[in-house]
């Protein structure tokens, strides 16, 4: 894939996650991809951070929206080339600050086989 095709992969990504259609979200993804972000590690810190497997990933959302129904995010900057997406983007939540957020999807045969989270 390039760089276009991978833009849109991201967007797809932005558009299904702002519409909490984890479904659709989940489906983007490579069946044994991993996803590692500070919150996981905050929250189930047994899983060091990362998560393994589109099931975990698709429970993690959806307790995710449960807990935060306001959840949304609201991109600033993409940047992608045929193996990669950066994308810069701004985690609003109901009663929370806004948080700068930056994540790399890594992807491969256009689907992502790897997310990493990072904030401060």
């Amino acid at each position: 894939m390039g760089a276009n095709e991978n833009f849109s992969l991201a967007r797809a990504w932005l558009h299904a996650f702002n519409a909490h259609d984890v479904d659709a979200l989940v489906a983007l993804y490579a069946e044994d991809c991993t996803h590692t972000s500070p919150k996981i590690r905050v929250l189930h810190p047994e899983t060091g951070g990362k998560l393994v497997g589109k099931r975990a990933l698709e429970k993690w959302w959806r307790e995710a929206i449960a807990r935060l129904p306001g959840l949304r995010y609201e991109e600033t900057a993409l940047t992608a080339d045929g193996e990669r997406v950066f994308m810069e983007y701004v985690r609003h939540a109901p009663n929370e600050p806004p948080l700068p957020v930056a994540e790399v999807l890594e992807v491969k045969g256009g689907q992502i086989v790897a997310s990493r989270v990072y904030h401060g």
